[in-house]
């Protein structure tokens, strides 16, 4: 009885150092809101102007703009671990700003006059809802890395990449049935009034015991906080400097490049392909792109992060984009099925369950290798290079397109994941730790 009374003392601490389950549930939380625009965004959105005859280079051109904010990411996450309110946490003051922008962008998209015919507004709208969205994705990044122990960064990372493939699937199915009811204008703000409930997450929930609130009310910056807080632009940058130059980094840099890029080919892809190729509705693609996200989600949630710890992220990738590879060439190589509905559907759930998984796994890794007084310039760094990957991938499915025939285009995609392969065998956990320990002041204060 009292263990259970001490548990419950602990968890109505809101701290997130203090306790695993209030760090399960804050995370997934954050990501399932980072979902929901970029469903909006980057697949009901393309699935509308695909379904309006949009041509494929106009729609790998939206996608492409909104991508950019993702790669910029590095500039961000500098200024984060540099200034701070740090009474009220590393990031946590971050993660509201971003959250209040996020609602702001979102609800001005709305205001963009005749959007089928106003790419460019539609474009600067989206620009800006990325940009908050990844704003928000480096402090949340940058808290998780901080906050979360090493031991449950497989299963949280599973927890956060399923709730974001469930915020997309959601919103995907939502948005598009919203749009086509109540007219792309209507719609799309209406949707926003929901993203003010996650507001209360970063709101109510603190870093470390003893720290604010708010601005305004008692508390104090944590001794470990002030530990890792670097005061100075030339220490983050010469901490990164020498963390990003060891070979594990260097070699996950391109392998999460090449990975970025194959996720940009087949998001973009694959309402241009089953659209205006096979003749599916924007409605049905969306149902069709929920469903498997849904269903990503939820074995990301309970089961990709447990393979990780199990087997390991080295291994596990190199399963998963083995089996992407395998998925690509056959897909590409059976056209005569394409008109079988249920084939094409299965293809679009073992894409995007391949992709969730490894994400989670890449998610993983990237955490292993951060060092933590510059773990949000690191994170995002990874982070950064793999959305410019997927930016470049995006806006290459148009000239594709128009060199290639659907079947070679699936076929040639599948070199992405192959140098990915060869990239991931070259990073090695254990030296990659030595060496930051060798450089690294040793923190003797409780995280």
């Amino acid at each position: 009885m009292q263990k259970n009374k001490n548990y419950f003392i602990k968890f109505n601490n809101r701290f997130l150092s203090e306790n695993p389950v209030l760090r399960y549930l804050n995370f997934s939380l954050l990501y399932l809101a980072q979902g929901a625009p970029e469903g909006i965004t980057f697949y009901a959105i393309p699935a509308w102007l695909a379904m309006n005859n949009k041509t494929p280079m106009e729609i790998a051109s939206f996608v492409a703009v909104i991508s950019i904010p993702w790669s910029f990411k590095i500039l961000i996450a500098p200024i984060m671990d540099r200034y701070t309110i740090l009474s009220m946490g590393r990031k946590r003051p971050w993660v509201i700003i971003g959250q209040l922008g996020l609602i702001i962008s979102f609800l001005s998209i709305g205001f963009v006059q005749d959007p089928l015919n106003n790419l460019d507004g539609l474009m600067i709208a989206g620009f800006f809802i990325s940009f908050f969205g990844a704003f928000q994705d480096v402090a949340t990044d940058g808290m998780a890395v901080e906050v979360i122990p090493e031991n449950e960064q497989a299963r949280a990372n599973g927890l956060m990449w399923g709730s974001k493939a469930i915020g997309v699937s959601l919103t995907l199915v939502i948005g598009t049935a919203l749009i086509n009811a109540l007219g792309f204008s209507t719609a799309i703000p209406f949707m926003s009034v929901a993203f003010a409930f996650f507001i209360l997450v970063p709101l109510l929930i603190r870093e470390r015991p003893g720290e604010k609130l708010m601005p305004w009310t008692n508390g104090k910056s944590s001794a470990y906080a002030k530990s890792i807080q670097l005061g100075s632009w030339k220490k983050i940058f010469k901490g990164l400097l020498k963390v990003v130059i060891l070979p594990s980094s260097i070699f996950m840099a391109i392998a999460i490049c090449f990975n970025g890029m194959l996720n940009g080919l087949i998001d973009t892809l694959l309402p241009i392909y089953t659209i205006q190729e096979l003749g599916w509705t924007n409605t049905s693609y969306s149902q069709i792109y929920s469903i498997t996200s849904l269903i990503s989600g939820l074995f990301g949630m309970f089961a990709g992060g447990a393979l990780v710890d199990f087997f390991g992220e080295k291994k596990m990738l190199t399963i998963y984009l083995l089996s992407t590879i395998t998925l690509l060439f056959a897909i590409g190589l059976t056209s005569a099925l394409w008109g079988f509905n249920q084939y094409v559907f299965g293809f679009i759930l073992l894409s995007t369950l391949l992709a969730t998984f490894i994400s989670i796994a890449f998610f993983a890794t990237a955490m292993k290798l951060s060092y933590k007084t510059v773990a949000a310039t690191q994170f995002t760094l990874y982070m950064a290079i793999s959305n410019s990957g997927r930016a470049y991938g995006s806006g290459l499915v148009g000239t594709l397109s128009e060199l290639f025939s659907w079947e070679h285009i699936f076929l040639l995609i599948a070199i992405a994941p192959l140098i990915t392969i060869i990239m991931i065998q070259f990073i090695n956990f254990i030296k990659h730790k030595n060496s930051i320990k060798n450089f690294s002041k040793p923190i003797l204060i409780k995280p």
